[in-house]
């Protein structure tokens, strides 16, 4: 032991309750009142354990009874963030914040001598204002971080301002969800200081995205390519055509070859993926698709046809793919992709090559369609960005007919027979990966393409 003196912090525990809204997820935030400390700024619900005899969980599980009047199950508490704060005034303590999704009851303020207000606020629109301590716990979880330091100096004020943000976020080496340092340094230089890391990362093991908040406002996407090939895909995507596309599309703000990082704008909406709508809704959102298609493959001069069909990776795709066929469907792969020498090269166009409702968003009230992730952009035949959106209109006639209504035109036959090919190549390489990355999800997609291909070349 160096210093002069033992810590001996209290521990206090902190809820962050979560609500899920069409705008994305809600905390649940108190505004302190009366003879207390940090008087008329908002804070989580939070308190001391009640001495040695009780436990952390035990104490939120009551602090959240005392104060906001709901019962939570300690089996549906998880743990957050621990931060080791320290006051203006010199007091340190840990805090241990722990996030819960589920309760009974309606939360409302019980302790009207220590709360005036209880509200549910967008982590992107937080009041103020606010004390530091727990903006603290809340940037750190919103980042990811399992541990924190937040040591404010003599003078720093109660509530937070991003001039005196004393966060420090302690990392974990190698754990998924980390924002590598050299990442944060970049993305720093690019827009200034970030208080907030998100992973927004698809469940696959693909490239990673981060969402970014700054100190003094905005958000941007921070995405770290698997490979040189998506990155440069998707950088020379974000150089050329896509702005052609107008507000439909993010825009790159900076780009870091050796990192295979970008930083991006951040565009609205919600992902279409998952999303439910009346009929007729859905028939209006299809025929923006097609619009947005049509935008796309127009947005730079077609060029002389295309090479032939990619058959390279079918007999690799198929050894990962067999177990899981159903009696037929081999003889059926091979006899459609046999077609493929025989099929005329269609003109190359831009395209996005991974068309499908998890990248596109949707804001139902600007009537705005936006279209993310380009990094297996590239110029091939039109029809093979049309390949995973079919499965979206699957037993829907209609859903088709508003896309092609959209685009502009039909398919034309020979579009027709290439997309067959194109289809059962990448159901193919969908069954091989999901069964080796264990995606039941891909390998169902590909499952019900084959099925759909097949029934429709039976006579």
């Amino acid at each position: 032991m160096t210093g002069t003196q033992r810590h001996t912090e209290p521990l206090d525990v902190h809820l962050i309750a979560l609500r899920d809204s069409p705008a994305g997820p809600e905390v649940l935030l108190s505004r302190r009142a009366g003879d207390v400390y940090a008087a008329g700024y908002w804070h989580l619900v939070s308190g001391h354990l009640d001495g040695p005899w009780e436990d952390m969980v035990t104490a939120l599980v009551r602090e959240t009874r005392e104060e906001a009047g709901v019962v939570v199950d300690p089996a549906d508490v998880r743990a957050a963030v621990t931060v080791h704060h320290r006051s203006p005034a010199g007091g340190a303590r840990i805090g241990v914040f722990f996030e819960v999704r589920r309760w009974e009851g309606t939360p409302e303020v019980m302790e009207r001598q220590v709360c005036d207000a209880m509200e549910w606020f967008s982590f992107d629109a937080l009041p103020e204002p606010m004390v530091a301590y727990c903006r603290a716990g809340l940037d750190s979880y919103r980042a990811g971080a399992r541990m924190a330091v937040h040591f404010q100096e003599p003078g720093d004020p109660i509530a937070y301002t991003p001039d005196a943000d004393r966060l420090v976020l302690v990392p974990e080496p190698g754990r998924p969800g980390t924002v590598p340092q050299e990442v944060r340094a970049f993305a720093e230089r690019a827009v200034g200081r970030i208080t907030s890391w998100t992973d927004m990362s698809w469940a696959r093991e693909e490239s990673r995205v981060f969402r970014a908040s700054g100190s003094e406002g905005g958000t941007w996407y921070v995405k770290i390519h698997q490979s040189d090939r998506f990155h440069q895909r998707e950088v020379a995507a974000l150089r050329g055509w896509v702005p052609g596309l107008g507000p439909a599309t993010p825009r790159l703000v900076a780009a870091d070859a050796q990192l295979r990082a970008v930083v991006l704008t951040a565009v609205g909406g919600r992902s279409l993926h998952g999303a439910t709508y009346p009929p007729e809704q859905q028939r209006h959102i299809f025929h923006r698709i097609g619009q947005l298609a049509a935008a796309i493959h127009t947005s730079a001069p077609p060029r002389p046809a295309s090479d032939a069909l990619p058959l390279g990776k079918l007999e690799r795709h198929l050894n990962g793919a067999r177990p899981h066929l159903g009696p037929g469907d081999e003889e059926f792969i091979r006899t459609t992709t046999e077609k493929a020498a025989g099929l005329p090269a269609l003109e190359a166009v831009p395209t996005h090559g991974d068309f499908q409702l998890r990248n596109l968003r949707w804001d139902e009230d600007a009537d705005v369609l936006y279209v993310i992730d380009f990094e297996r952009a590239e110029e091939g035949p039109a029809i093979r960005d049309f390949v995973r959106l079919s499965d979206a209109w699957r037993g829907r006639p209609d859903l088709l007919a508003a896309v092609t209504d959209g685009y502009g035109r039909p398919f034309t036959p020979d579009e027709e027979a290439q997309f067959t090919v194109l289809s059962v190549l990448d159901s193919v390489s969908g069954i091989s990966y999901g069964a080796a990355h264990g995606d039941p999800e891909l390998v169902e997609r590909g499952r019900r393409t084959l099925a759909r291909l097949r029934a429709a070349q039976r006579p």
